[in-house]
């Protein structure tokens, strides 16, 4: 799989991250499996958080033999540095690493959330100090809220943000605008999570009974991989530097059978027809909103 630059970070990735999602709720065995298939694939960027269950656990005994191989970024949902080290110490014991070479604060969502952050005594403050020490090699944040996003970026030049560069977003509502348009200035690797994703599910239910039950939403189904194709150009063509697929196998091994179609093909006026239909079948269902990162009350 060929490698591209994540931004300013001098790190030569592979174009599709492995979510650690995927690994959350598996059989040891399935996921050994999954990550292998992964690396094998030519993935080396893995992404994981404590709040993904217990994906940690699993993902961290399948990554043993890999470790030195492979960039491992991790997060942290605490806003205050006395919690978020407890995250920290805590994932470095799960995942079985001495670093990670890439730390994120986690879903930026509201006001609040960044000033905590970066307040007196905020998560930013231990991030800043493990960075000094070598534990964290990179620095970056994921967010749902652009608003949240941009303000987080005028208060410290991160690495890396996570982001939804999502078709039906940007066509909705301009998601993900602002923020490809501050990367050229900043140079910060974008990582594009939901790039496939279609709506919001429409009920618990139809998310329990789908194949995609630790999906947070609905992808575009597997039947469609035109679509899919379309929707991964989409988000490149915006700016992605790499995809981070929905949080389960199917939605990872289609990324990785597809990567090149989607990587070697640029977004053609045949994929804005096919996306545009899309649009207007599903634009009653936005899986958030644009100011407060939040899924839409049903």
């Amino acid at each position: 799989m060929k490698k591209v630059p994540l931004g300013k970070t001098g790190y030569q990735v592979a174009p599709v991250a492995y979510a650690g999602i995927v690994s959350m709720n598996e059989q040891q065995a399935d996921s050994d499996r999954y990550v292998s298939q992964a690396v094998e694939a030519g993935v080396n960027y893995f992404d994981v958080a404590p709040s993904y269950g217990n994906a940690e656990l699993i993902l961290g005994k399948s990554l043993r033999p890999y470790r030195k191989d492979v960039y491992l970024a991790c997060k942290t949902t605490n806003r205050k540095a006395v919690d978020a080290e407890k995250d920290f110490y805590k994932s470095l014991k799960r995942l079985h690493t001495d670093w990670f070479d890439v730390y994120q604060l986690h879903s930026l969502t509201t006001p609040e959330d960044v000033e905590t952050a970066f307040g007196p005594g905020g998560a930013m403050d231990m991030v800043v100090k493990f960075r000094r020490q070598g534990l964290v090699r990179k620095v970056g944040f994921s967010a749902h809220s652009e608003r949240a996003a941009l303000e987080a970026l005028k208060r410290y030049d991160f690495d890396t943000v996570m982001f939804p560069v999502n078709w039906m977003l940007h066509k909705g509502q301009g998601i993900g605008s602002a923020l490809v348009e501050l990367k050229r200035e900043k140079g910060f690797g974008l990582l594009g999570i939901k790039s496939i994703v279609e709506r919001a599910w429409l009920s618990d239910q139809e998310r329990r009974q789908s194949i995609w039950p630790k999906s947070w939403c609905k992808p575009l189904d597997k039947e469609d991989g035109n679509a899919r194709l379309a929707a991964m150009r989409y988000a490149l063509h915006l700016g992605v530097d790499i995809l981070v697929p929905p949080g389960n196998w199917e939605c990872q091994s289609f990324m990785l059978s597809h990567y090149e179609q989607a990587f070697l093909a640029s977004y053609a006026p045949e994929d804005e027809k096919m996306l545009n239909a899309r649009y207007e079948a599903v634009k009653d269902h936005p899986f958030f909103d644009k100011d407060t990162g939040d899924l839409p009350a049903r």
